[in-house]
């Protein structure tokens, strides 16, 4: 029999059952998919569109390159690409009312396709794409290791995968801004944006369970990505993580 710490994984601070977080964290996107990219807007003053850019910068889309963009949600990502050189964009996302609120946005844009599929099965063959990003949706995966195999899976031999997603500040002034910033005011905004006041509580709590910047490289290296390399943005507010397959 497997014991708890096999069955289980965080849902922000809390341990709940494999089976059990998907819908848990799916009900969270539900609950604020219409005002997500307000609130980015709001709780970041911004600049996640500069980090987002930054993303696009490393990667440097050509135009015979076909991107998977993995838990693309409203399809910030794949929009960028395409505006940055690239071929075409596909978004796999597995919650549905976020991929309405992105094509509301981008619906009509050519060579951008949608898919509602998790991360750790996606619906494509071996070696279908030459690149593959991921914004703010790996520590929201139940099984990050099997979707990082998965993302491995689908890139074409010299595929590249850079994740952005939240880190670990290196700065101790800062992180004791940032502690107050998230868990007293994040959430305060989410209640009076959203109206869900939990969902902001858990997408901060997530935050703090997730590997840092070394430990997520590790994970890169052991499903198989080469070249790791890691570049933080905003002292580590946020962090890229590269890896190539070769």
């Amino acid at each position: 029999m497997l014991n708890d710490s096999q069955n289980n994984v965080d849902f922000g601070y809390k341990s709940v059952k494999k089976t059990d977080k998907q819908k848990l964290v799916n009900n969270v996107f539900n609950s604020v998919a219409q005002k997500y990219d307000l609130m980015n807007d709001i709780t970041s003053l911004g600049i996640h569109r500069r980090w987002k850019n930054d993303l696009i910068y490393w990667l440097a889309p050509q135009r015979t390159q076909n991107l998977a963009d993995i838990a693309g949600g409203t399809g910030d990502i794949a929009h960028r690409f395409l505006n940055a050189g690239g071929n075409s964009a596909h978004i796999f996302d597995i919650n549905k009312e976020m991929i309405l609120e992105g094509k509301k946005r981008y619906g009509n844009i050519k060579n951008l396709d949608w898919t509602i599929s998790c991360a750790e099965d996606i619906p494509v063959p071996d070696g279908k794409f030459e690149r593959a990003t991921m914004s703010f949706g790996l520590r929201n995966i139940t099984d990050r290791k099997k979707a990082l195999k998965e993302i491995f899976r689908i890139l074409k031999p010299g595929g590249r995968f850079i994740c952005l997603e939240f880190s670990h500040v290196e700065n101790d002034i800062l992180k004791k801004f940032y502690d107050l910033w998230s868990f007293k005011i994040m959430p305060l905004i989410g209640d009076k944006v959203t109206g869900n006041k939990e969902a902001y509580t858990y997408l901060v709590e997530s935050i703090r369970k997730f590997p840092n910047q070394a430990e997520l490289s590790q994970i890169f290296s052991e499903v198989g990505f080469s070249r790791v390399k890691c570049r933080n943005l905003s002292n580590g507010i946020v962090a890229l993580h590269s890896g190539w397959k070769i």
